[in-house]
């Protein structure tokens, strides 16, 4: 058991450190020293810092997963599930504006470091990109419930950037505001009349 706690302390370490720092700027020292781990202790768990990046992908993985089973739960709707997923933005403003956003931030990286485990970072998006595109077609948008998906993502995403380029609270609100407003709009249509729809701000 003690074993166990260790792993999942490095883990949970290693992931608040490549958020803040950066996977390519975050060393297994600066790991060990943050959670006060003998080197012994943490190279029992981690011959490398790739070893540590997976697991860490793995964590994101299911605390997504889990977000997005407690967001349909708590919603009864699938706007009120969607709106889970602007309001984020909402929710983690302080971290977004020191750091941006911790999926596309790791994506990112990676994509320039030409890294191995790219594919697997780029699940994260790919998991809100599913669940997004369901709850539209839950919405009877089933023509463009992707390009709808892909357009909150894109557009959280580039909130995301200027928000911690301009660390500004106050746009991420109206930002946020915004979003909600296109979603009321995407509501008036069904997925008959979804060739028809007005798709400003896309």
């Amino acid at each position: 058991m003690k074993g166990k706690t260790t792993r999942k302390h490095i883990v949970e370490l290693a992931d608040r450190l490549f958020y803040q720092r950066g996977y390519e700027h975050t060393s297994l020292a600066d790991i060990a020293d943050s959670g006060q781990i003998s080197k012994g202790n943490f190279y029992y768990h981690f011959k490398s810092k790739d070893e540590i990046l997976a697991a860490v992908i793995q964590l994101r993985l299911e605390n997504t997963r889990n977000m997005l089973l407690k967001w349909e739960d708590a919603g009864e709707q699938p706007e009120d599930r969607i709106m889970s997923f602007i309001h984020i933005l909402i929710a983690n403003q302080a971290d977004i504006k020191m750091y941006g956003c911790p999926v596309g931030t790791l994506c990112t990286e990676l994509a320039k470091l030409n890294h191995a485990s790219k594919a697997e970072a780029n699940e994260l998006f790919s998991l809100f990109r599913t669940w997004l595109r369901w709850q539209f077609a839950l919405l009877g948008r089933n023509a463009d419930a992707d390009e709808l998906a892909m357009h909150l993502l894109a557009r959280s995403q580039g909130v995301s950037t200027l928000a911690q380029a301009f660390q500004d609270e106050r746009f991420i609100k109206h930002e946020v505001e915004q979003m909600c407003d296109w979603l009321s709009t995407q509501l008036k249509y069904v997925s008959g009349g979804a060739n028809e729809c007005d798709n400003s701000g896309i």
